[in-house]
């Protein structure tokens, strides 16, 4: 049944985009076997199609002048359908098909009948099987073109605009020409993060890049660098990568604690004028984070700053040191500004390295362990999903399910 409901498909006339997407959502024949076989509620509309594929059996009244009764069987083989879809885009950003042309033929229409008078009707057989291709031949298109119509509610279902969280929402407008293969569907996504209420485009632009070809699950998602650093671009912008550091978020176990008698051991100047003070440092970027994929590898490079505060006992604060700090894949401490008088940097990089490890890193994870809407249709769920890091992209195997193809997801 899949090999039918695949010719249905197998001509698209994509619409003409230019725009490299930062996500990419590709349907394998395993996937597109699933939409077709689910029959939840007539899922995708495709399935009536299919019906016409198998052999039919029946029984009733053969005709109506003469009163008789009985059973046939009837075989369709050497079906042929052509068509073409046009894919476009709605006002919305989400996908459109509809039916530009349609041509079926059947090779030969087969019909036995069983019980009653059915030798006499089995002499006809030669005519009442041209009769019955002719009828199948008149009845395919219009099912072809209802099939491919009851795509579009599903569509529509896509959730072009997720909202993330408080800061941030997700495009998923279709900015690239479907690629169309034997045995796959591929669509172009915008894939970019804004801040809610306020489309502000970043200073780069999605690259291009290309999904394996991979087949063994159901549906991949490709998500790029350029939906990373789109993210880390909004969170930038909405001040949102920042961080208050106290002493309670240090591990018990720590022989760093943030106050004055431990950092005054590195700065003698802390100690003299702040002494038996508890301290708390502020964290944040100055520019948005840099994420970069490759194989097996993710790596973020970021540039920020660090201040520390002595905390005295009716809370107001003094300001101690500013740090710029360069992170990747080494730690680099730069002295910005000084309350206290000099001191070397290079003695406080143990305990800010033990703050990153131990307390901003657990953090964040906290955060990215939220996770953020994918591209979905109606209420999808994912099952045996894995997740590879690749060149300039993380990619996404999965299977789905669907509870119910109504109800959309949000956006």
């Amino acid at each position: 049944m899949f090999l039918c409901c695949w010719l249905v498909l197998g001509a698209l006339i994509p619409l003409t985009l230019s725009t490299d997407p930062g996500v990419k959502v590709k349907l394998t024949a395993k996937g597109l076997e699933y939409g077709t076989d689910s029959t939840d509620e007539g899922h995708l509309g495709i399935q009536n199609l299919c019906q016409i594929f198998r052999g039919i059996r029946g029984k009733g009244p053969f005709l109506r002048i003469i009163k008789n009764s009985g059973s046939f069987d009837l075989s369709v083989s050497d079906l042929t359908v052509g068509t073409s879809i046009a894919v476009e885009s709605d006002e919305t950003g989400r996908p459109a098909v509809n039916t530009v042309d349609c041509a079926a033929t059947v090779g030969s229409a087969n019909i036995k009948f069983h019980g009653g008078a059915s030798w006499l009707y089995n002499l006809f057989r030669k005519f009442i099987d041209k009769a019955i291709r002719r009828a199948l031949e008149r009845q395919i298109c219009p099912l072809v073109t209802n099939a491919i119509s009851d795509l579009n509610p599903q569509l529509k279902t896509l959730n072009v605009l997720a909202k993330v969280d408080k800061h941030a929402e997700i495009e998923y407008s279709m900015v690239s020409s479907p690629a169309v293969t034997a045995s796959s569907l591929e669509l172009g996504l915008k894939g970019e993060f804004y801040n809610i209420g306020k489309k502000q485009e970043p200073p780069f632009s999605a690259a291009a890049f290309n999904l394996p070809p991979q087949a063994d699950s159901m549906l991949y998602i490709g998500l790029s660098a350029f939906t990373a650093n789109s993210a880390a671009f909004v969170y930038s912008a909405a001040g949102a990568l920042s961080l208050y550091v106290t002493d309670d978020m240090v591990p018990p176990a720590s022989p760093f604690r943030l106050n004055t008698n431990t950092f005054g051991v590195f700065i003698p100047q802390i100690a003299q004028r702040f002494l038996g003070l508890t301290m708390k440092l502020l964290v944040k970027t100055v520019k948005p984070p840099v994420v970069t994929f490759e194989p097996n590898n993710t790596m973020v490079k970021a540039s920020g700053t660090v201040t520390a505060y002595a905390i005295h006992p009716n809370s107001t604060l003094s300001p101690l040191f500013v740090l710029n700090l360069v992170a990747a894949s080494a730690m680099d401490l730069t002295v910005g500004t000084s309350y206290v008088g000099e001191f070397q940097v290079g003695l406080l990089n143990s305990i800010f390295r033990m703050v990153l490890r131990a307390v901003v890193i657990p953090v964040l994870n906290v955060q990215l362990a939220k996770g953020y809407p994918l591209p979905a249709i109606g209420k999808m769920q994912l099952v045996n999903t894995q997740l590879q890091v690749l060149k300039d992209y993380m990619l996404i195997g999965t299977d789905v399910q669907f509870n119910s193809i109504h109800g959309a997801s949000r956006g």
